[in-house]
């Protein structure tokens, strides 16, 4: 079983930044290569559906985004350490949310069904 452990979340002001991770352990890399499957970032603020946030395929090389995070948000990844980050710079309010890290096994995967989640870490941004 994989497993993602989320850590980096706290409590920061508006236009203060945070940098996520999320480190990936568990299947042997035979079965679960971390440097062939695409990591996604999602979120889900209190009240609200979980929505997704960024993902990056397996080299790395073609990083996708919410519209709403565009700009202020970069998601990038180091296969040698079984780990995948999300850079948040210019938070606002409406960014507080549990962060949540996904995997999938596909290399190049562009949908929003991952098997694979993390436990989330809080941010919490003030005004």
């Amino acid at each position: 079983q994989v497993q993602l452990v989320e850590s980096g979340g706290g409590l920061v002001q508006a236009g203060g930044s945070l940098r996520l991770s999320c480190a990936v352990s568990g299947r042997t890399l035979r079965t679960y290569d971390m440097s062939t499957n695409t990591m996604g970032w999602f979120r889900q603020a209190q009240g609200k559906d979980r929505e997704f946030v960024a993902a990056i395929n397996w080299s790395g090389d073609t990083p996708s985004y919410a519209d709403s995070v565009k700009g202020r948000f970069t998601i990038s990844r180091e296969n040698g350490k079984n780990t995948v980050y999300l850079q948040m710079n210019s938070l606002r309010p409406e960014d507080t949310a549990v962060y949540y890290c996904a995997a999938h096994p596909s290399s190049n995967y562009a949908g929003r069904a991952y098997p694979d989640w993390g436990q989330g870490t809080q941010v919490t941004v003030s005004s």
